[in-house]
């Protein structure tokens, strides 16, 4: 059985997520591996496969470093996915998983300093969570449930510049675990000092979703409302949907966007939407932002998401832009209602008309 090969993506650390410095904080700088991986030995983990195993190794950009120096950098990958998740995107960038009690799973990743000089990674397992802001990374090493199941096999690495090396990831579910979904994230850290002595720390890390419970996996679902276009006062037209979660696993949703009939026969798209990660039961507001050159007028709009293999799509009319007023067809036009208060009144004038001549006509003059 051979897994969809897909290249995984490191996890970028919200605002405020990242570990500080003695001075300011220091925002996580997130490095693609982009380097040759050697042939892979056979897994012993029955159903899982290397990601990317069949593919050749293509390298991509990864975000602009953050002006810290060295110090604060650091990249992370992750090579294994279920080949039951074959078809599941986010299982060849995260851990994403639905197990019962009392197993345990295996995965690897592979940390790479990026850096002109030798480094030592710092490899742990903290806690995350996610709720009404998405996911939520806790500050250093914080611990949750799920953070305490993980193991590594290297707690540490020296590596020398762009060097990399794997690490085995053990998740070992306690067989009392109750159900539900549980959140953590697989760091790769460093640390430094600067030209002014001021330490910096930077991290990066793989996401896992960790579904516990008897029987199959709990559904993943998700609505999307209808679609609505305005232009703000900046000039750039939005199109915005309102998106909720009414499945029972947290969703990563990410699509693309479609104009088509616009004036003139224009057409735009498609266009990059993506949403916050999203806990089940709550709702977002996916905003679309795009060109301001966009012409006002009519146009339909459609609108692709996915988390993974859950898919959703809505079409629907937007308009950018004033809109004309129109005539509702179960109100009169105006020159109905005004030919009609013309008649009305000249119906009026006739009936005066006739009674003043009825009146007149039956006068009886008394005789001298």
């Amino acid at each position: 059985m051979a897994l969809v090969v897909t290249a995984g993506a490191p996890v970028r650390p919200a605002e405020g997520a990242a570990p500080t410095s003695a001075r300011q904080p220091v925002a996580a700088v997130a490095h693609p591996v982009t380097a040759a991986q050697p042939d892979w030995p056979e897994d012993e983990q029955p159903g899982i496969r290397p990601v990317d195993r069949d593919r050749p190794r293509t390298p991509t950009a990864g975000p602009s470093p953050t002006p810290t120096g060295p110090a604060a950098e650091v990249g992370i990958r992750l090579l294994d996915a279920p080949v039951n998740r074959r078809d599941d995107s986010r299982a060849h960038k995260y851990v994403v998983d639905h197990v019962k009690p009392g197993t345990t799973i295996k995965r690897r990743v592979v940390v790479k300093n990026p850096s002109t000089i030798r480094r030592d990674v710092a490899v742990y397992a903290a806690a995350a969570d996610v709720d009404e802001g998405g996911f939520r990374f806790a500050p250093e090493r914080s611990e949750n449930e799920l953070s305490s199941w993980i193991d590594v096999d290297r707690t540490e690495a020296n590596l020398a510049p762009d060097e990399e090396e794997t690490v085995q990831v053990t998740i070992t579910v306690p067989r009392q675990a109750s159900a539900g979904e549980r959140y953590a994230v697989v760091w790769a850290e460093v640390s430094g000092v600067d030209e002014e002595n001021v330490r910096n720390i930077g991290r990066t890390g793989v996401r896992v979703y960790l579904s516990v419970g008897p029987g199959g996996e709990p559904p993943s679902s998700f609505d999307i409302g209808g679609l609505t276009g305005s232009r703000p006062p900046d000039g750039n037209p939005v199109v915005t949907a309102e998106v909720r979660n009414t499945g029972r696993r947290a969703l990563d949703l990410a699509g693309q966007l479609w104009l088509t009939d616009g004036p003139g026969g224009l057409a735009v798209g498609p266009v990059r939407a993506e949403a916050k990660t999203l806990a089940p039961g709550a709702s977002t507001t996916v905003h679309v932002v795009l060109d301001s050159r966009l012409p006002d007028g009519r146009w339909t709009a459609k609108l692709d998401l996915a988390s993974g293999w859950t898919k959703g799509t809505v079409t629907a009319t937007v308009t950018f832009g004033a809109t004309p007023a129109l005539v509702a067809d179960d109100e009169p036009a105006p020159w109905v209602l005004t030919g009609g208060l013309i008649a009305s009144a000249l119906v009026l004038t006739l009936l005066g008309g006739y009674a003043y001549r009825r009146r007149t006509r039956s006068v009886t003059v008394a005789p001298a």
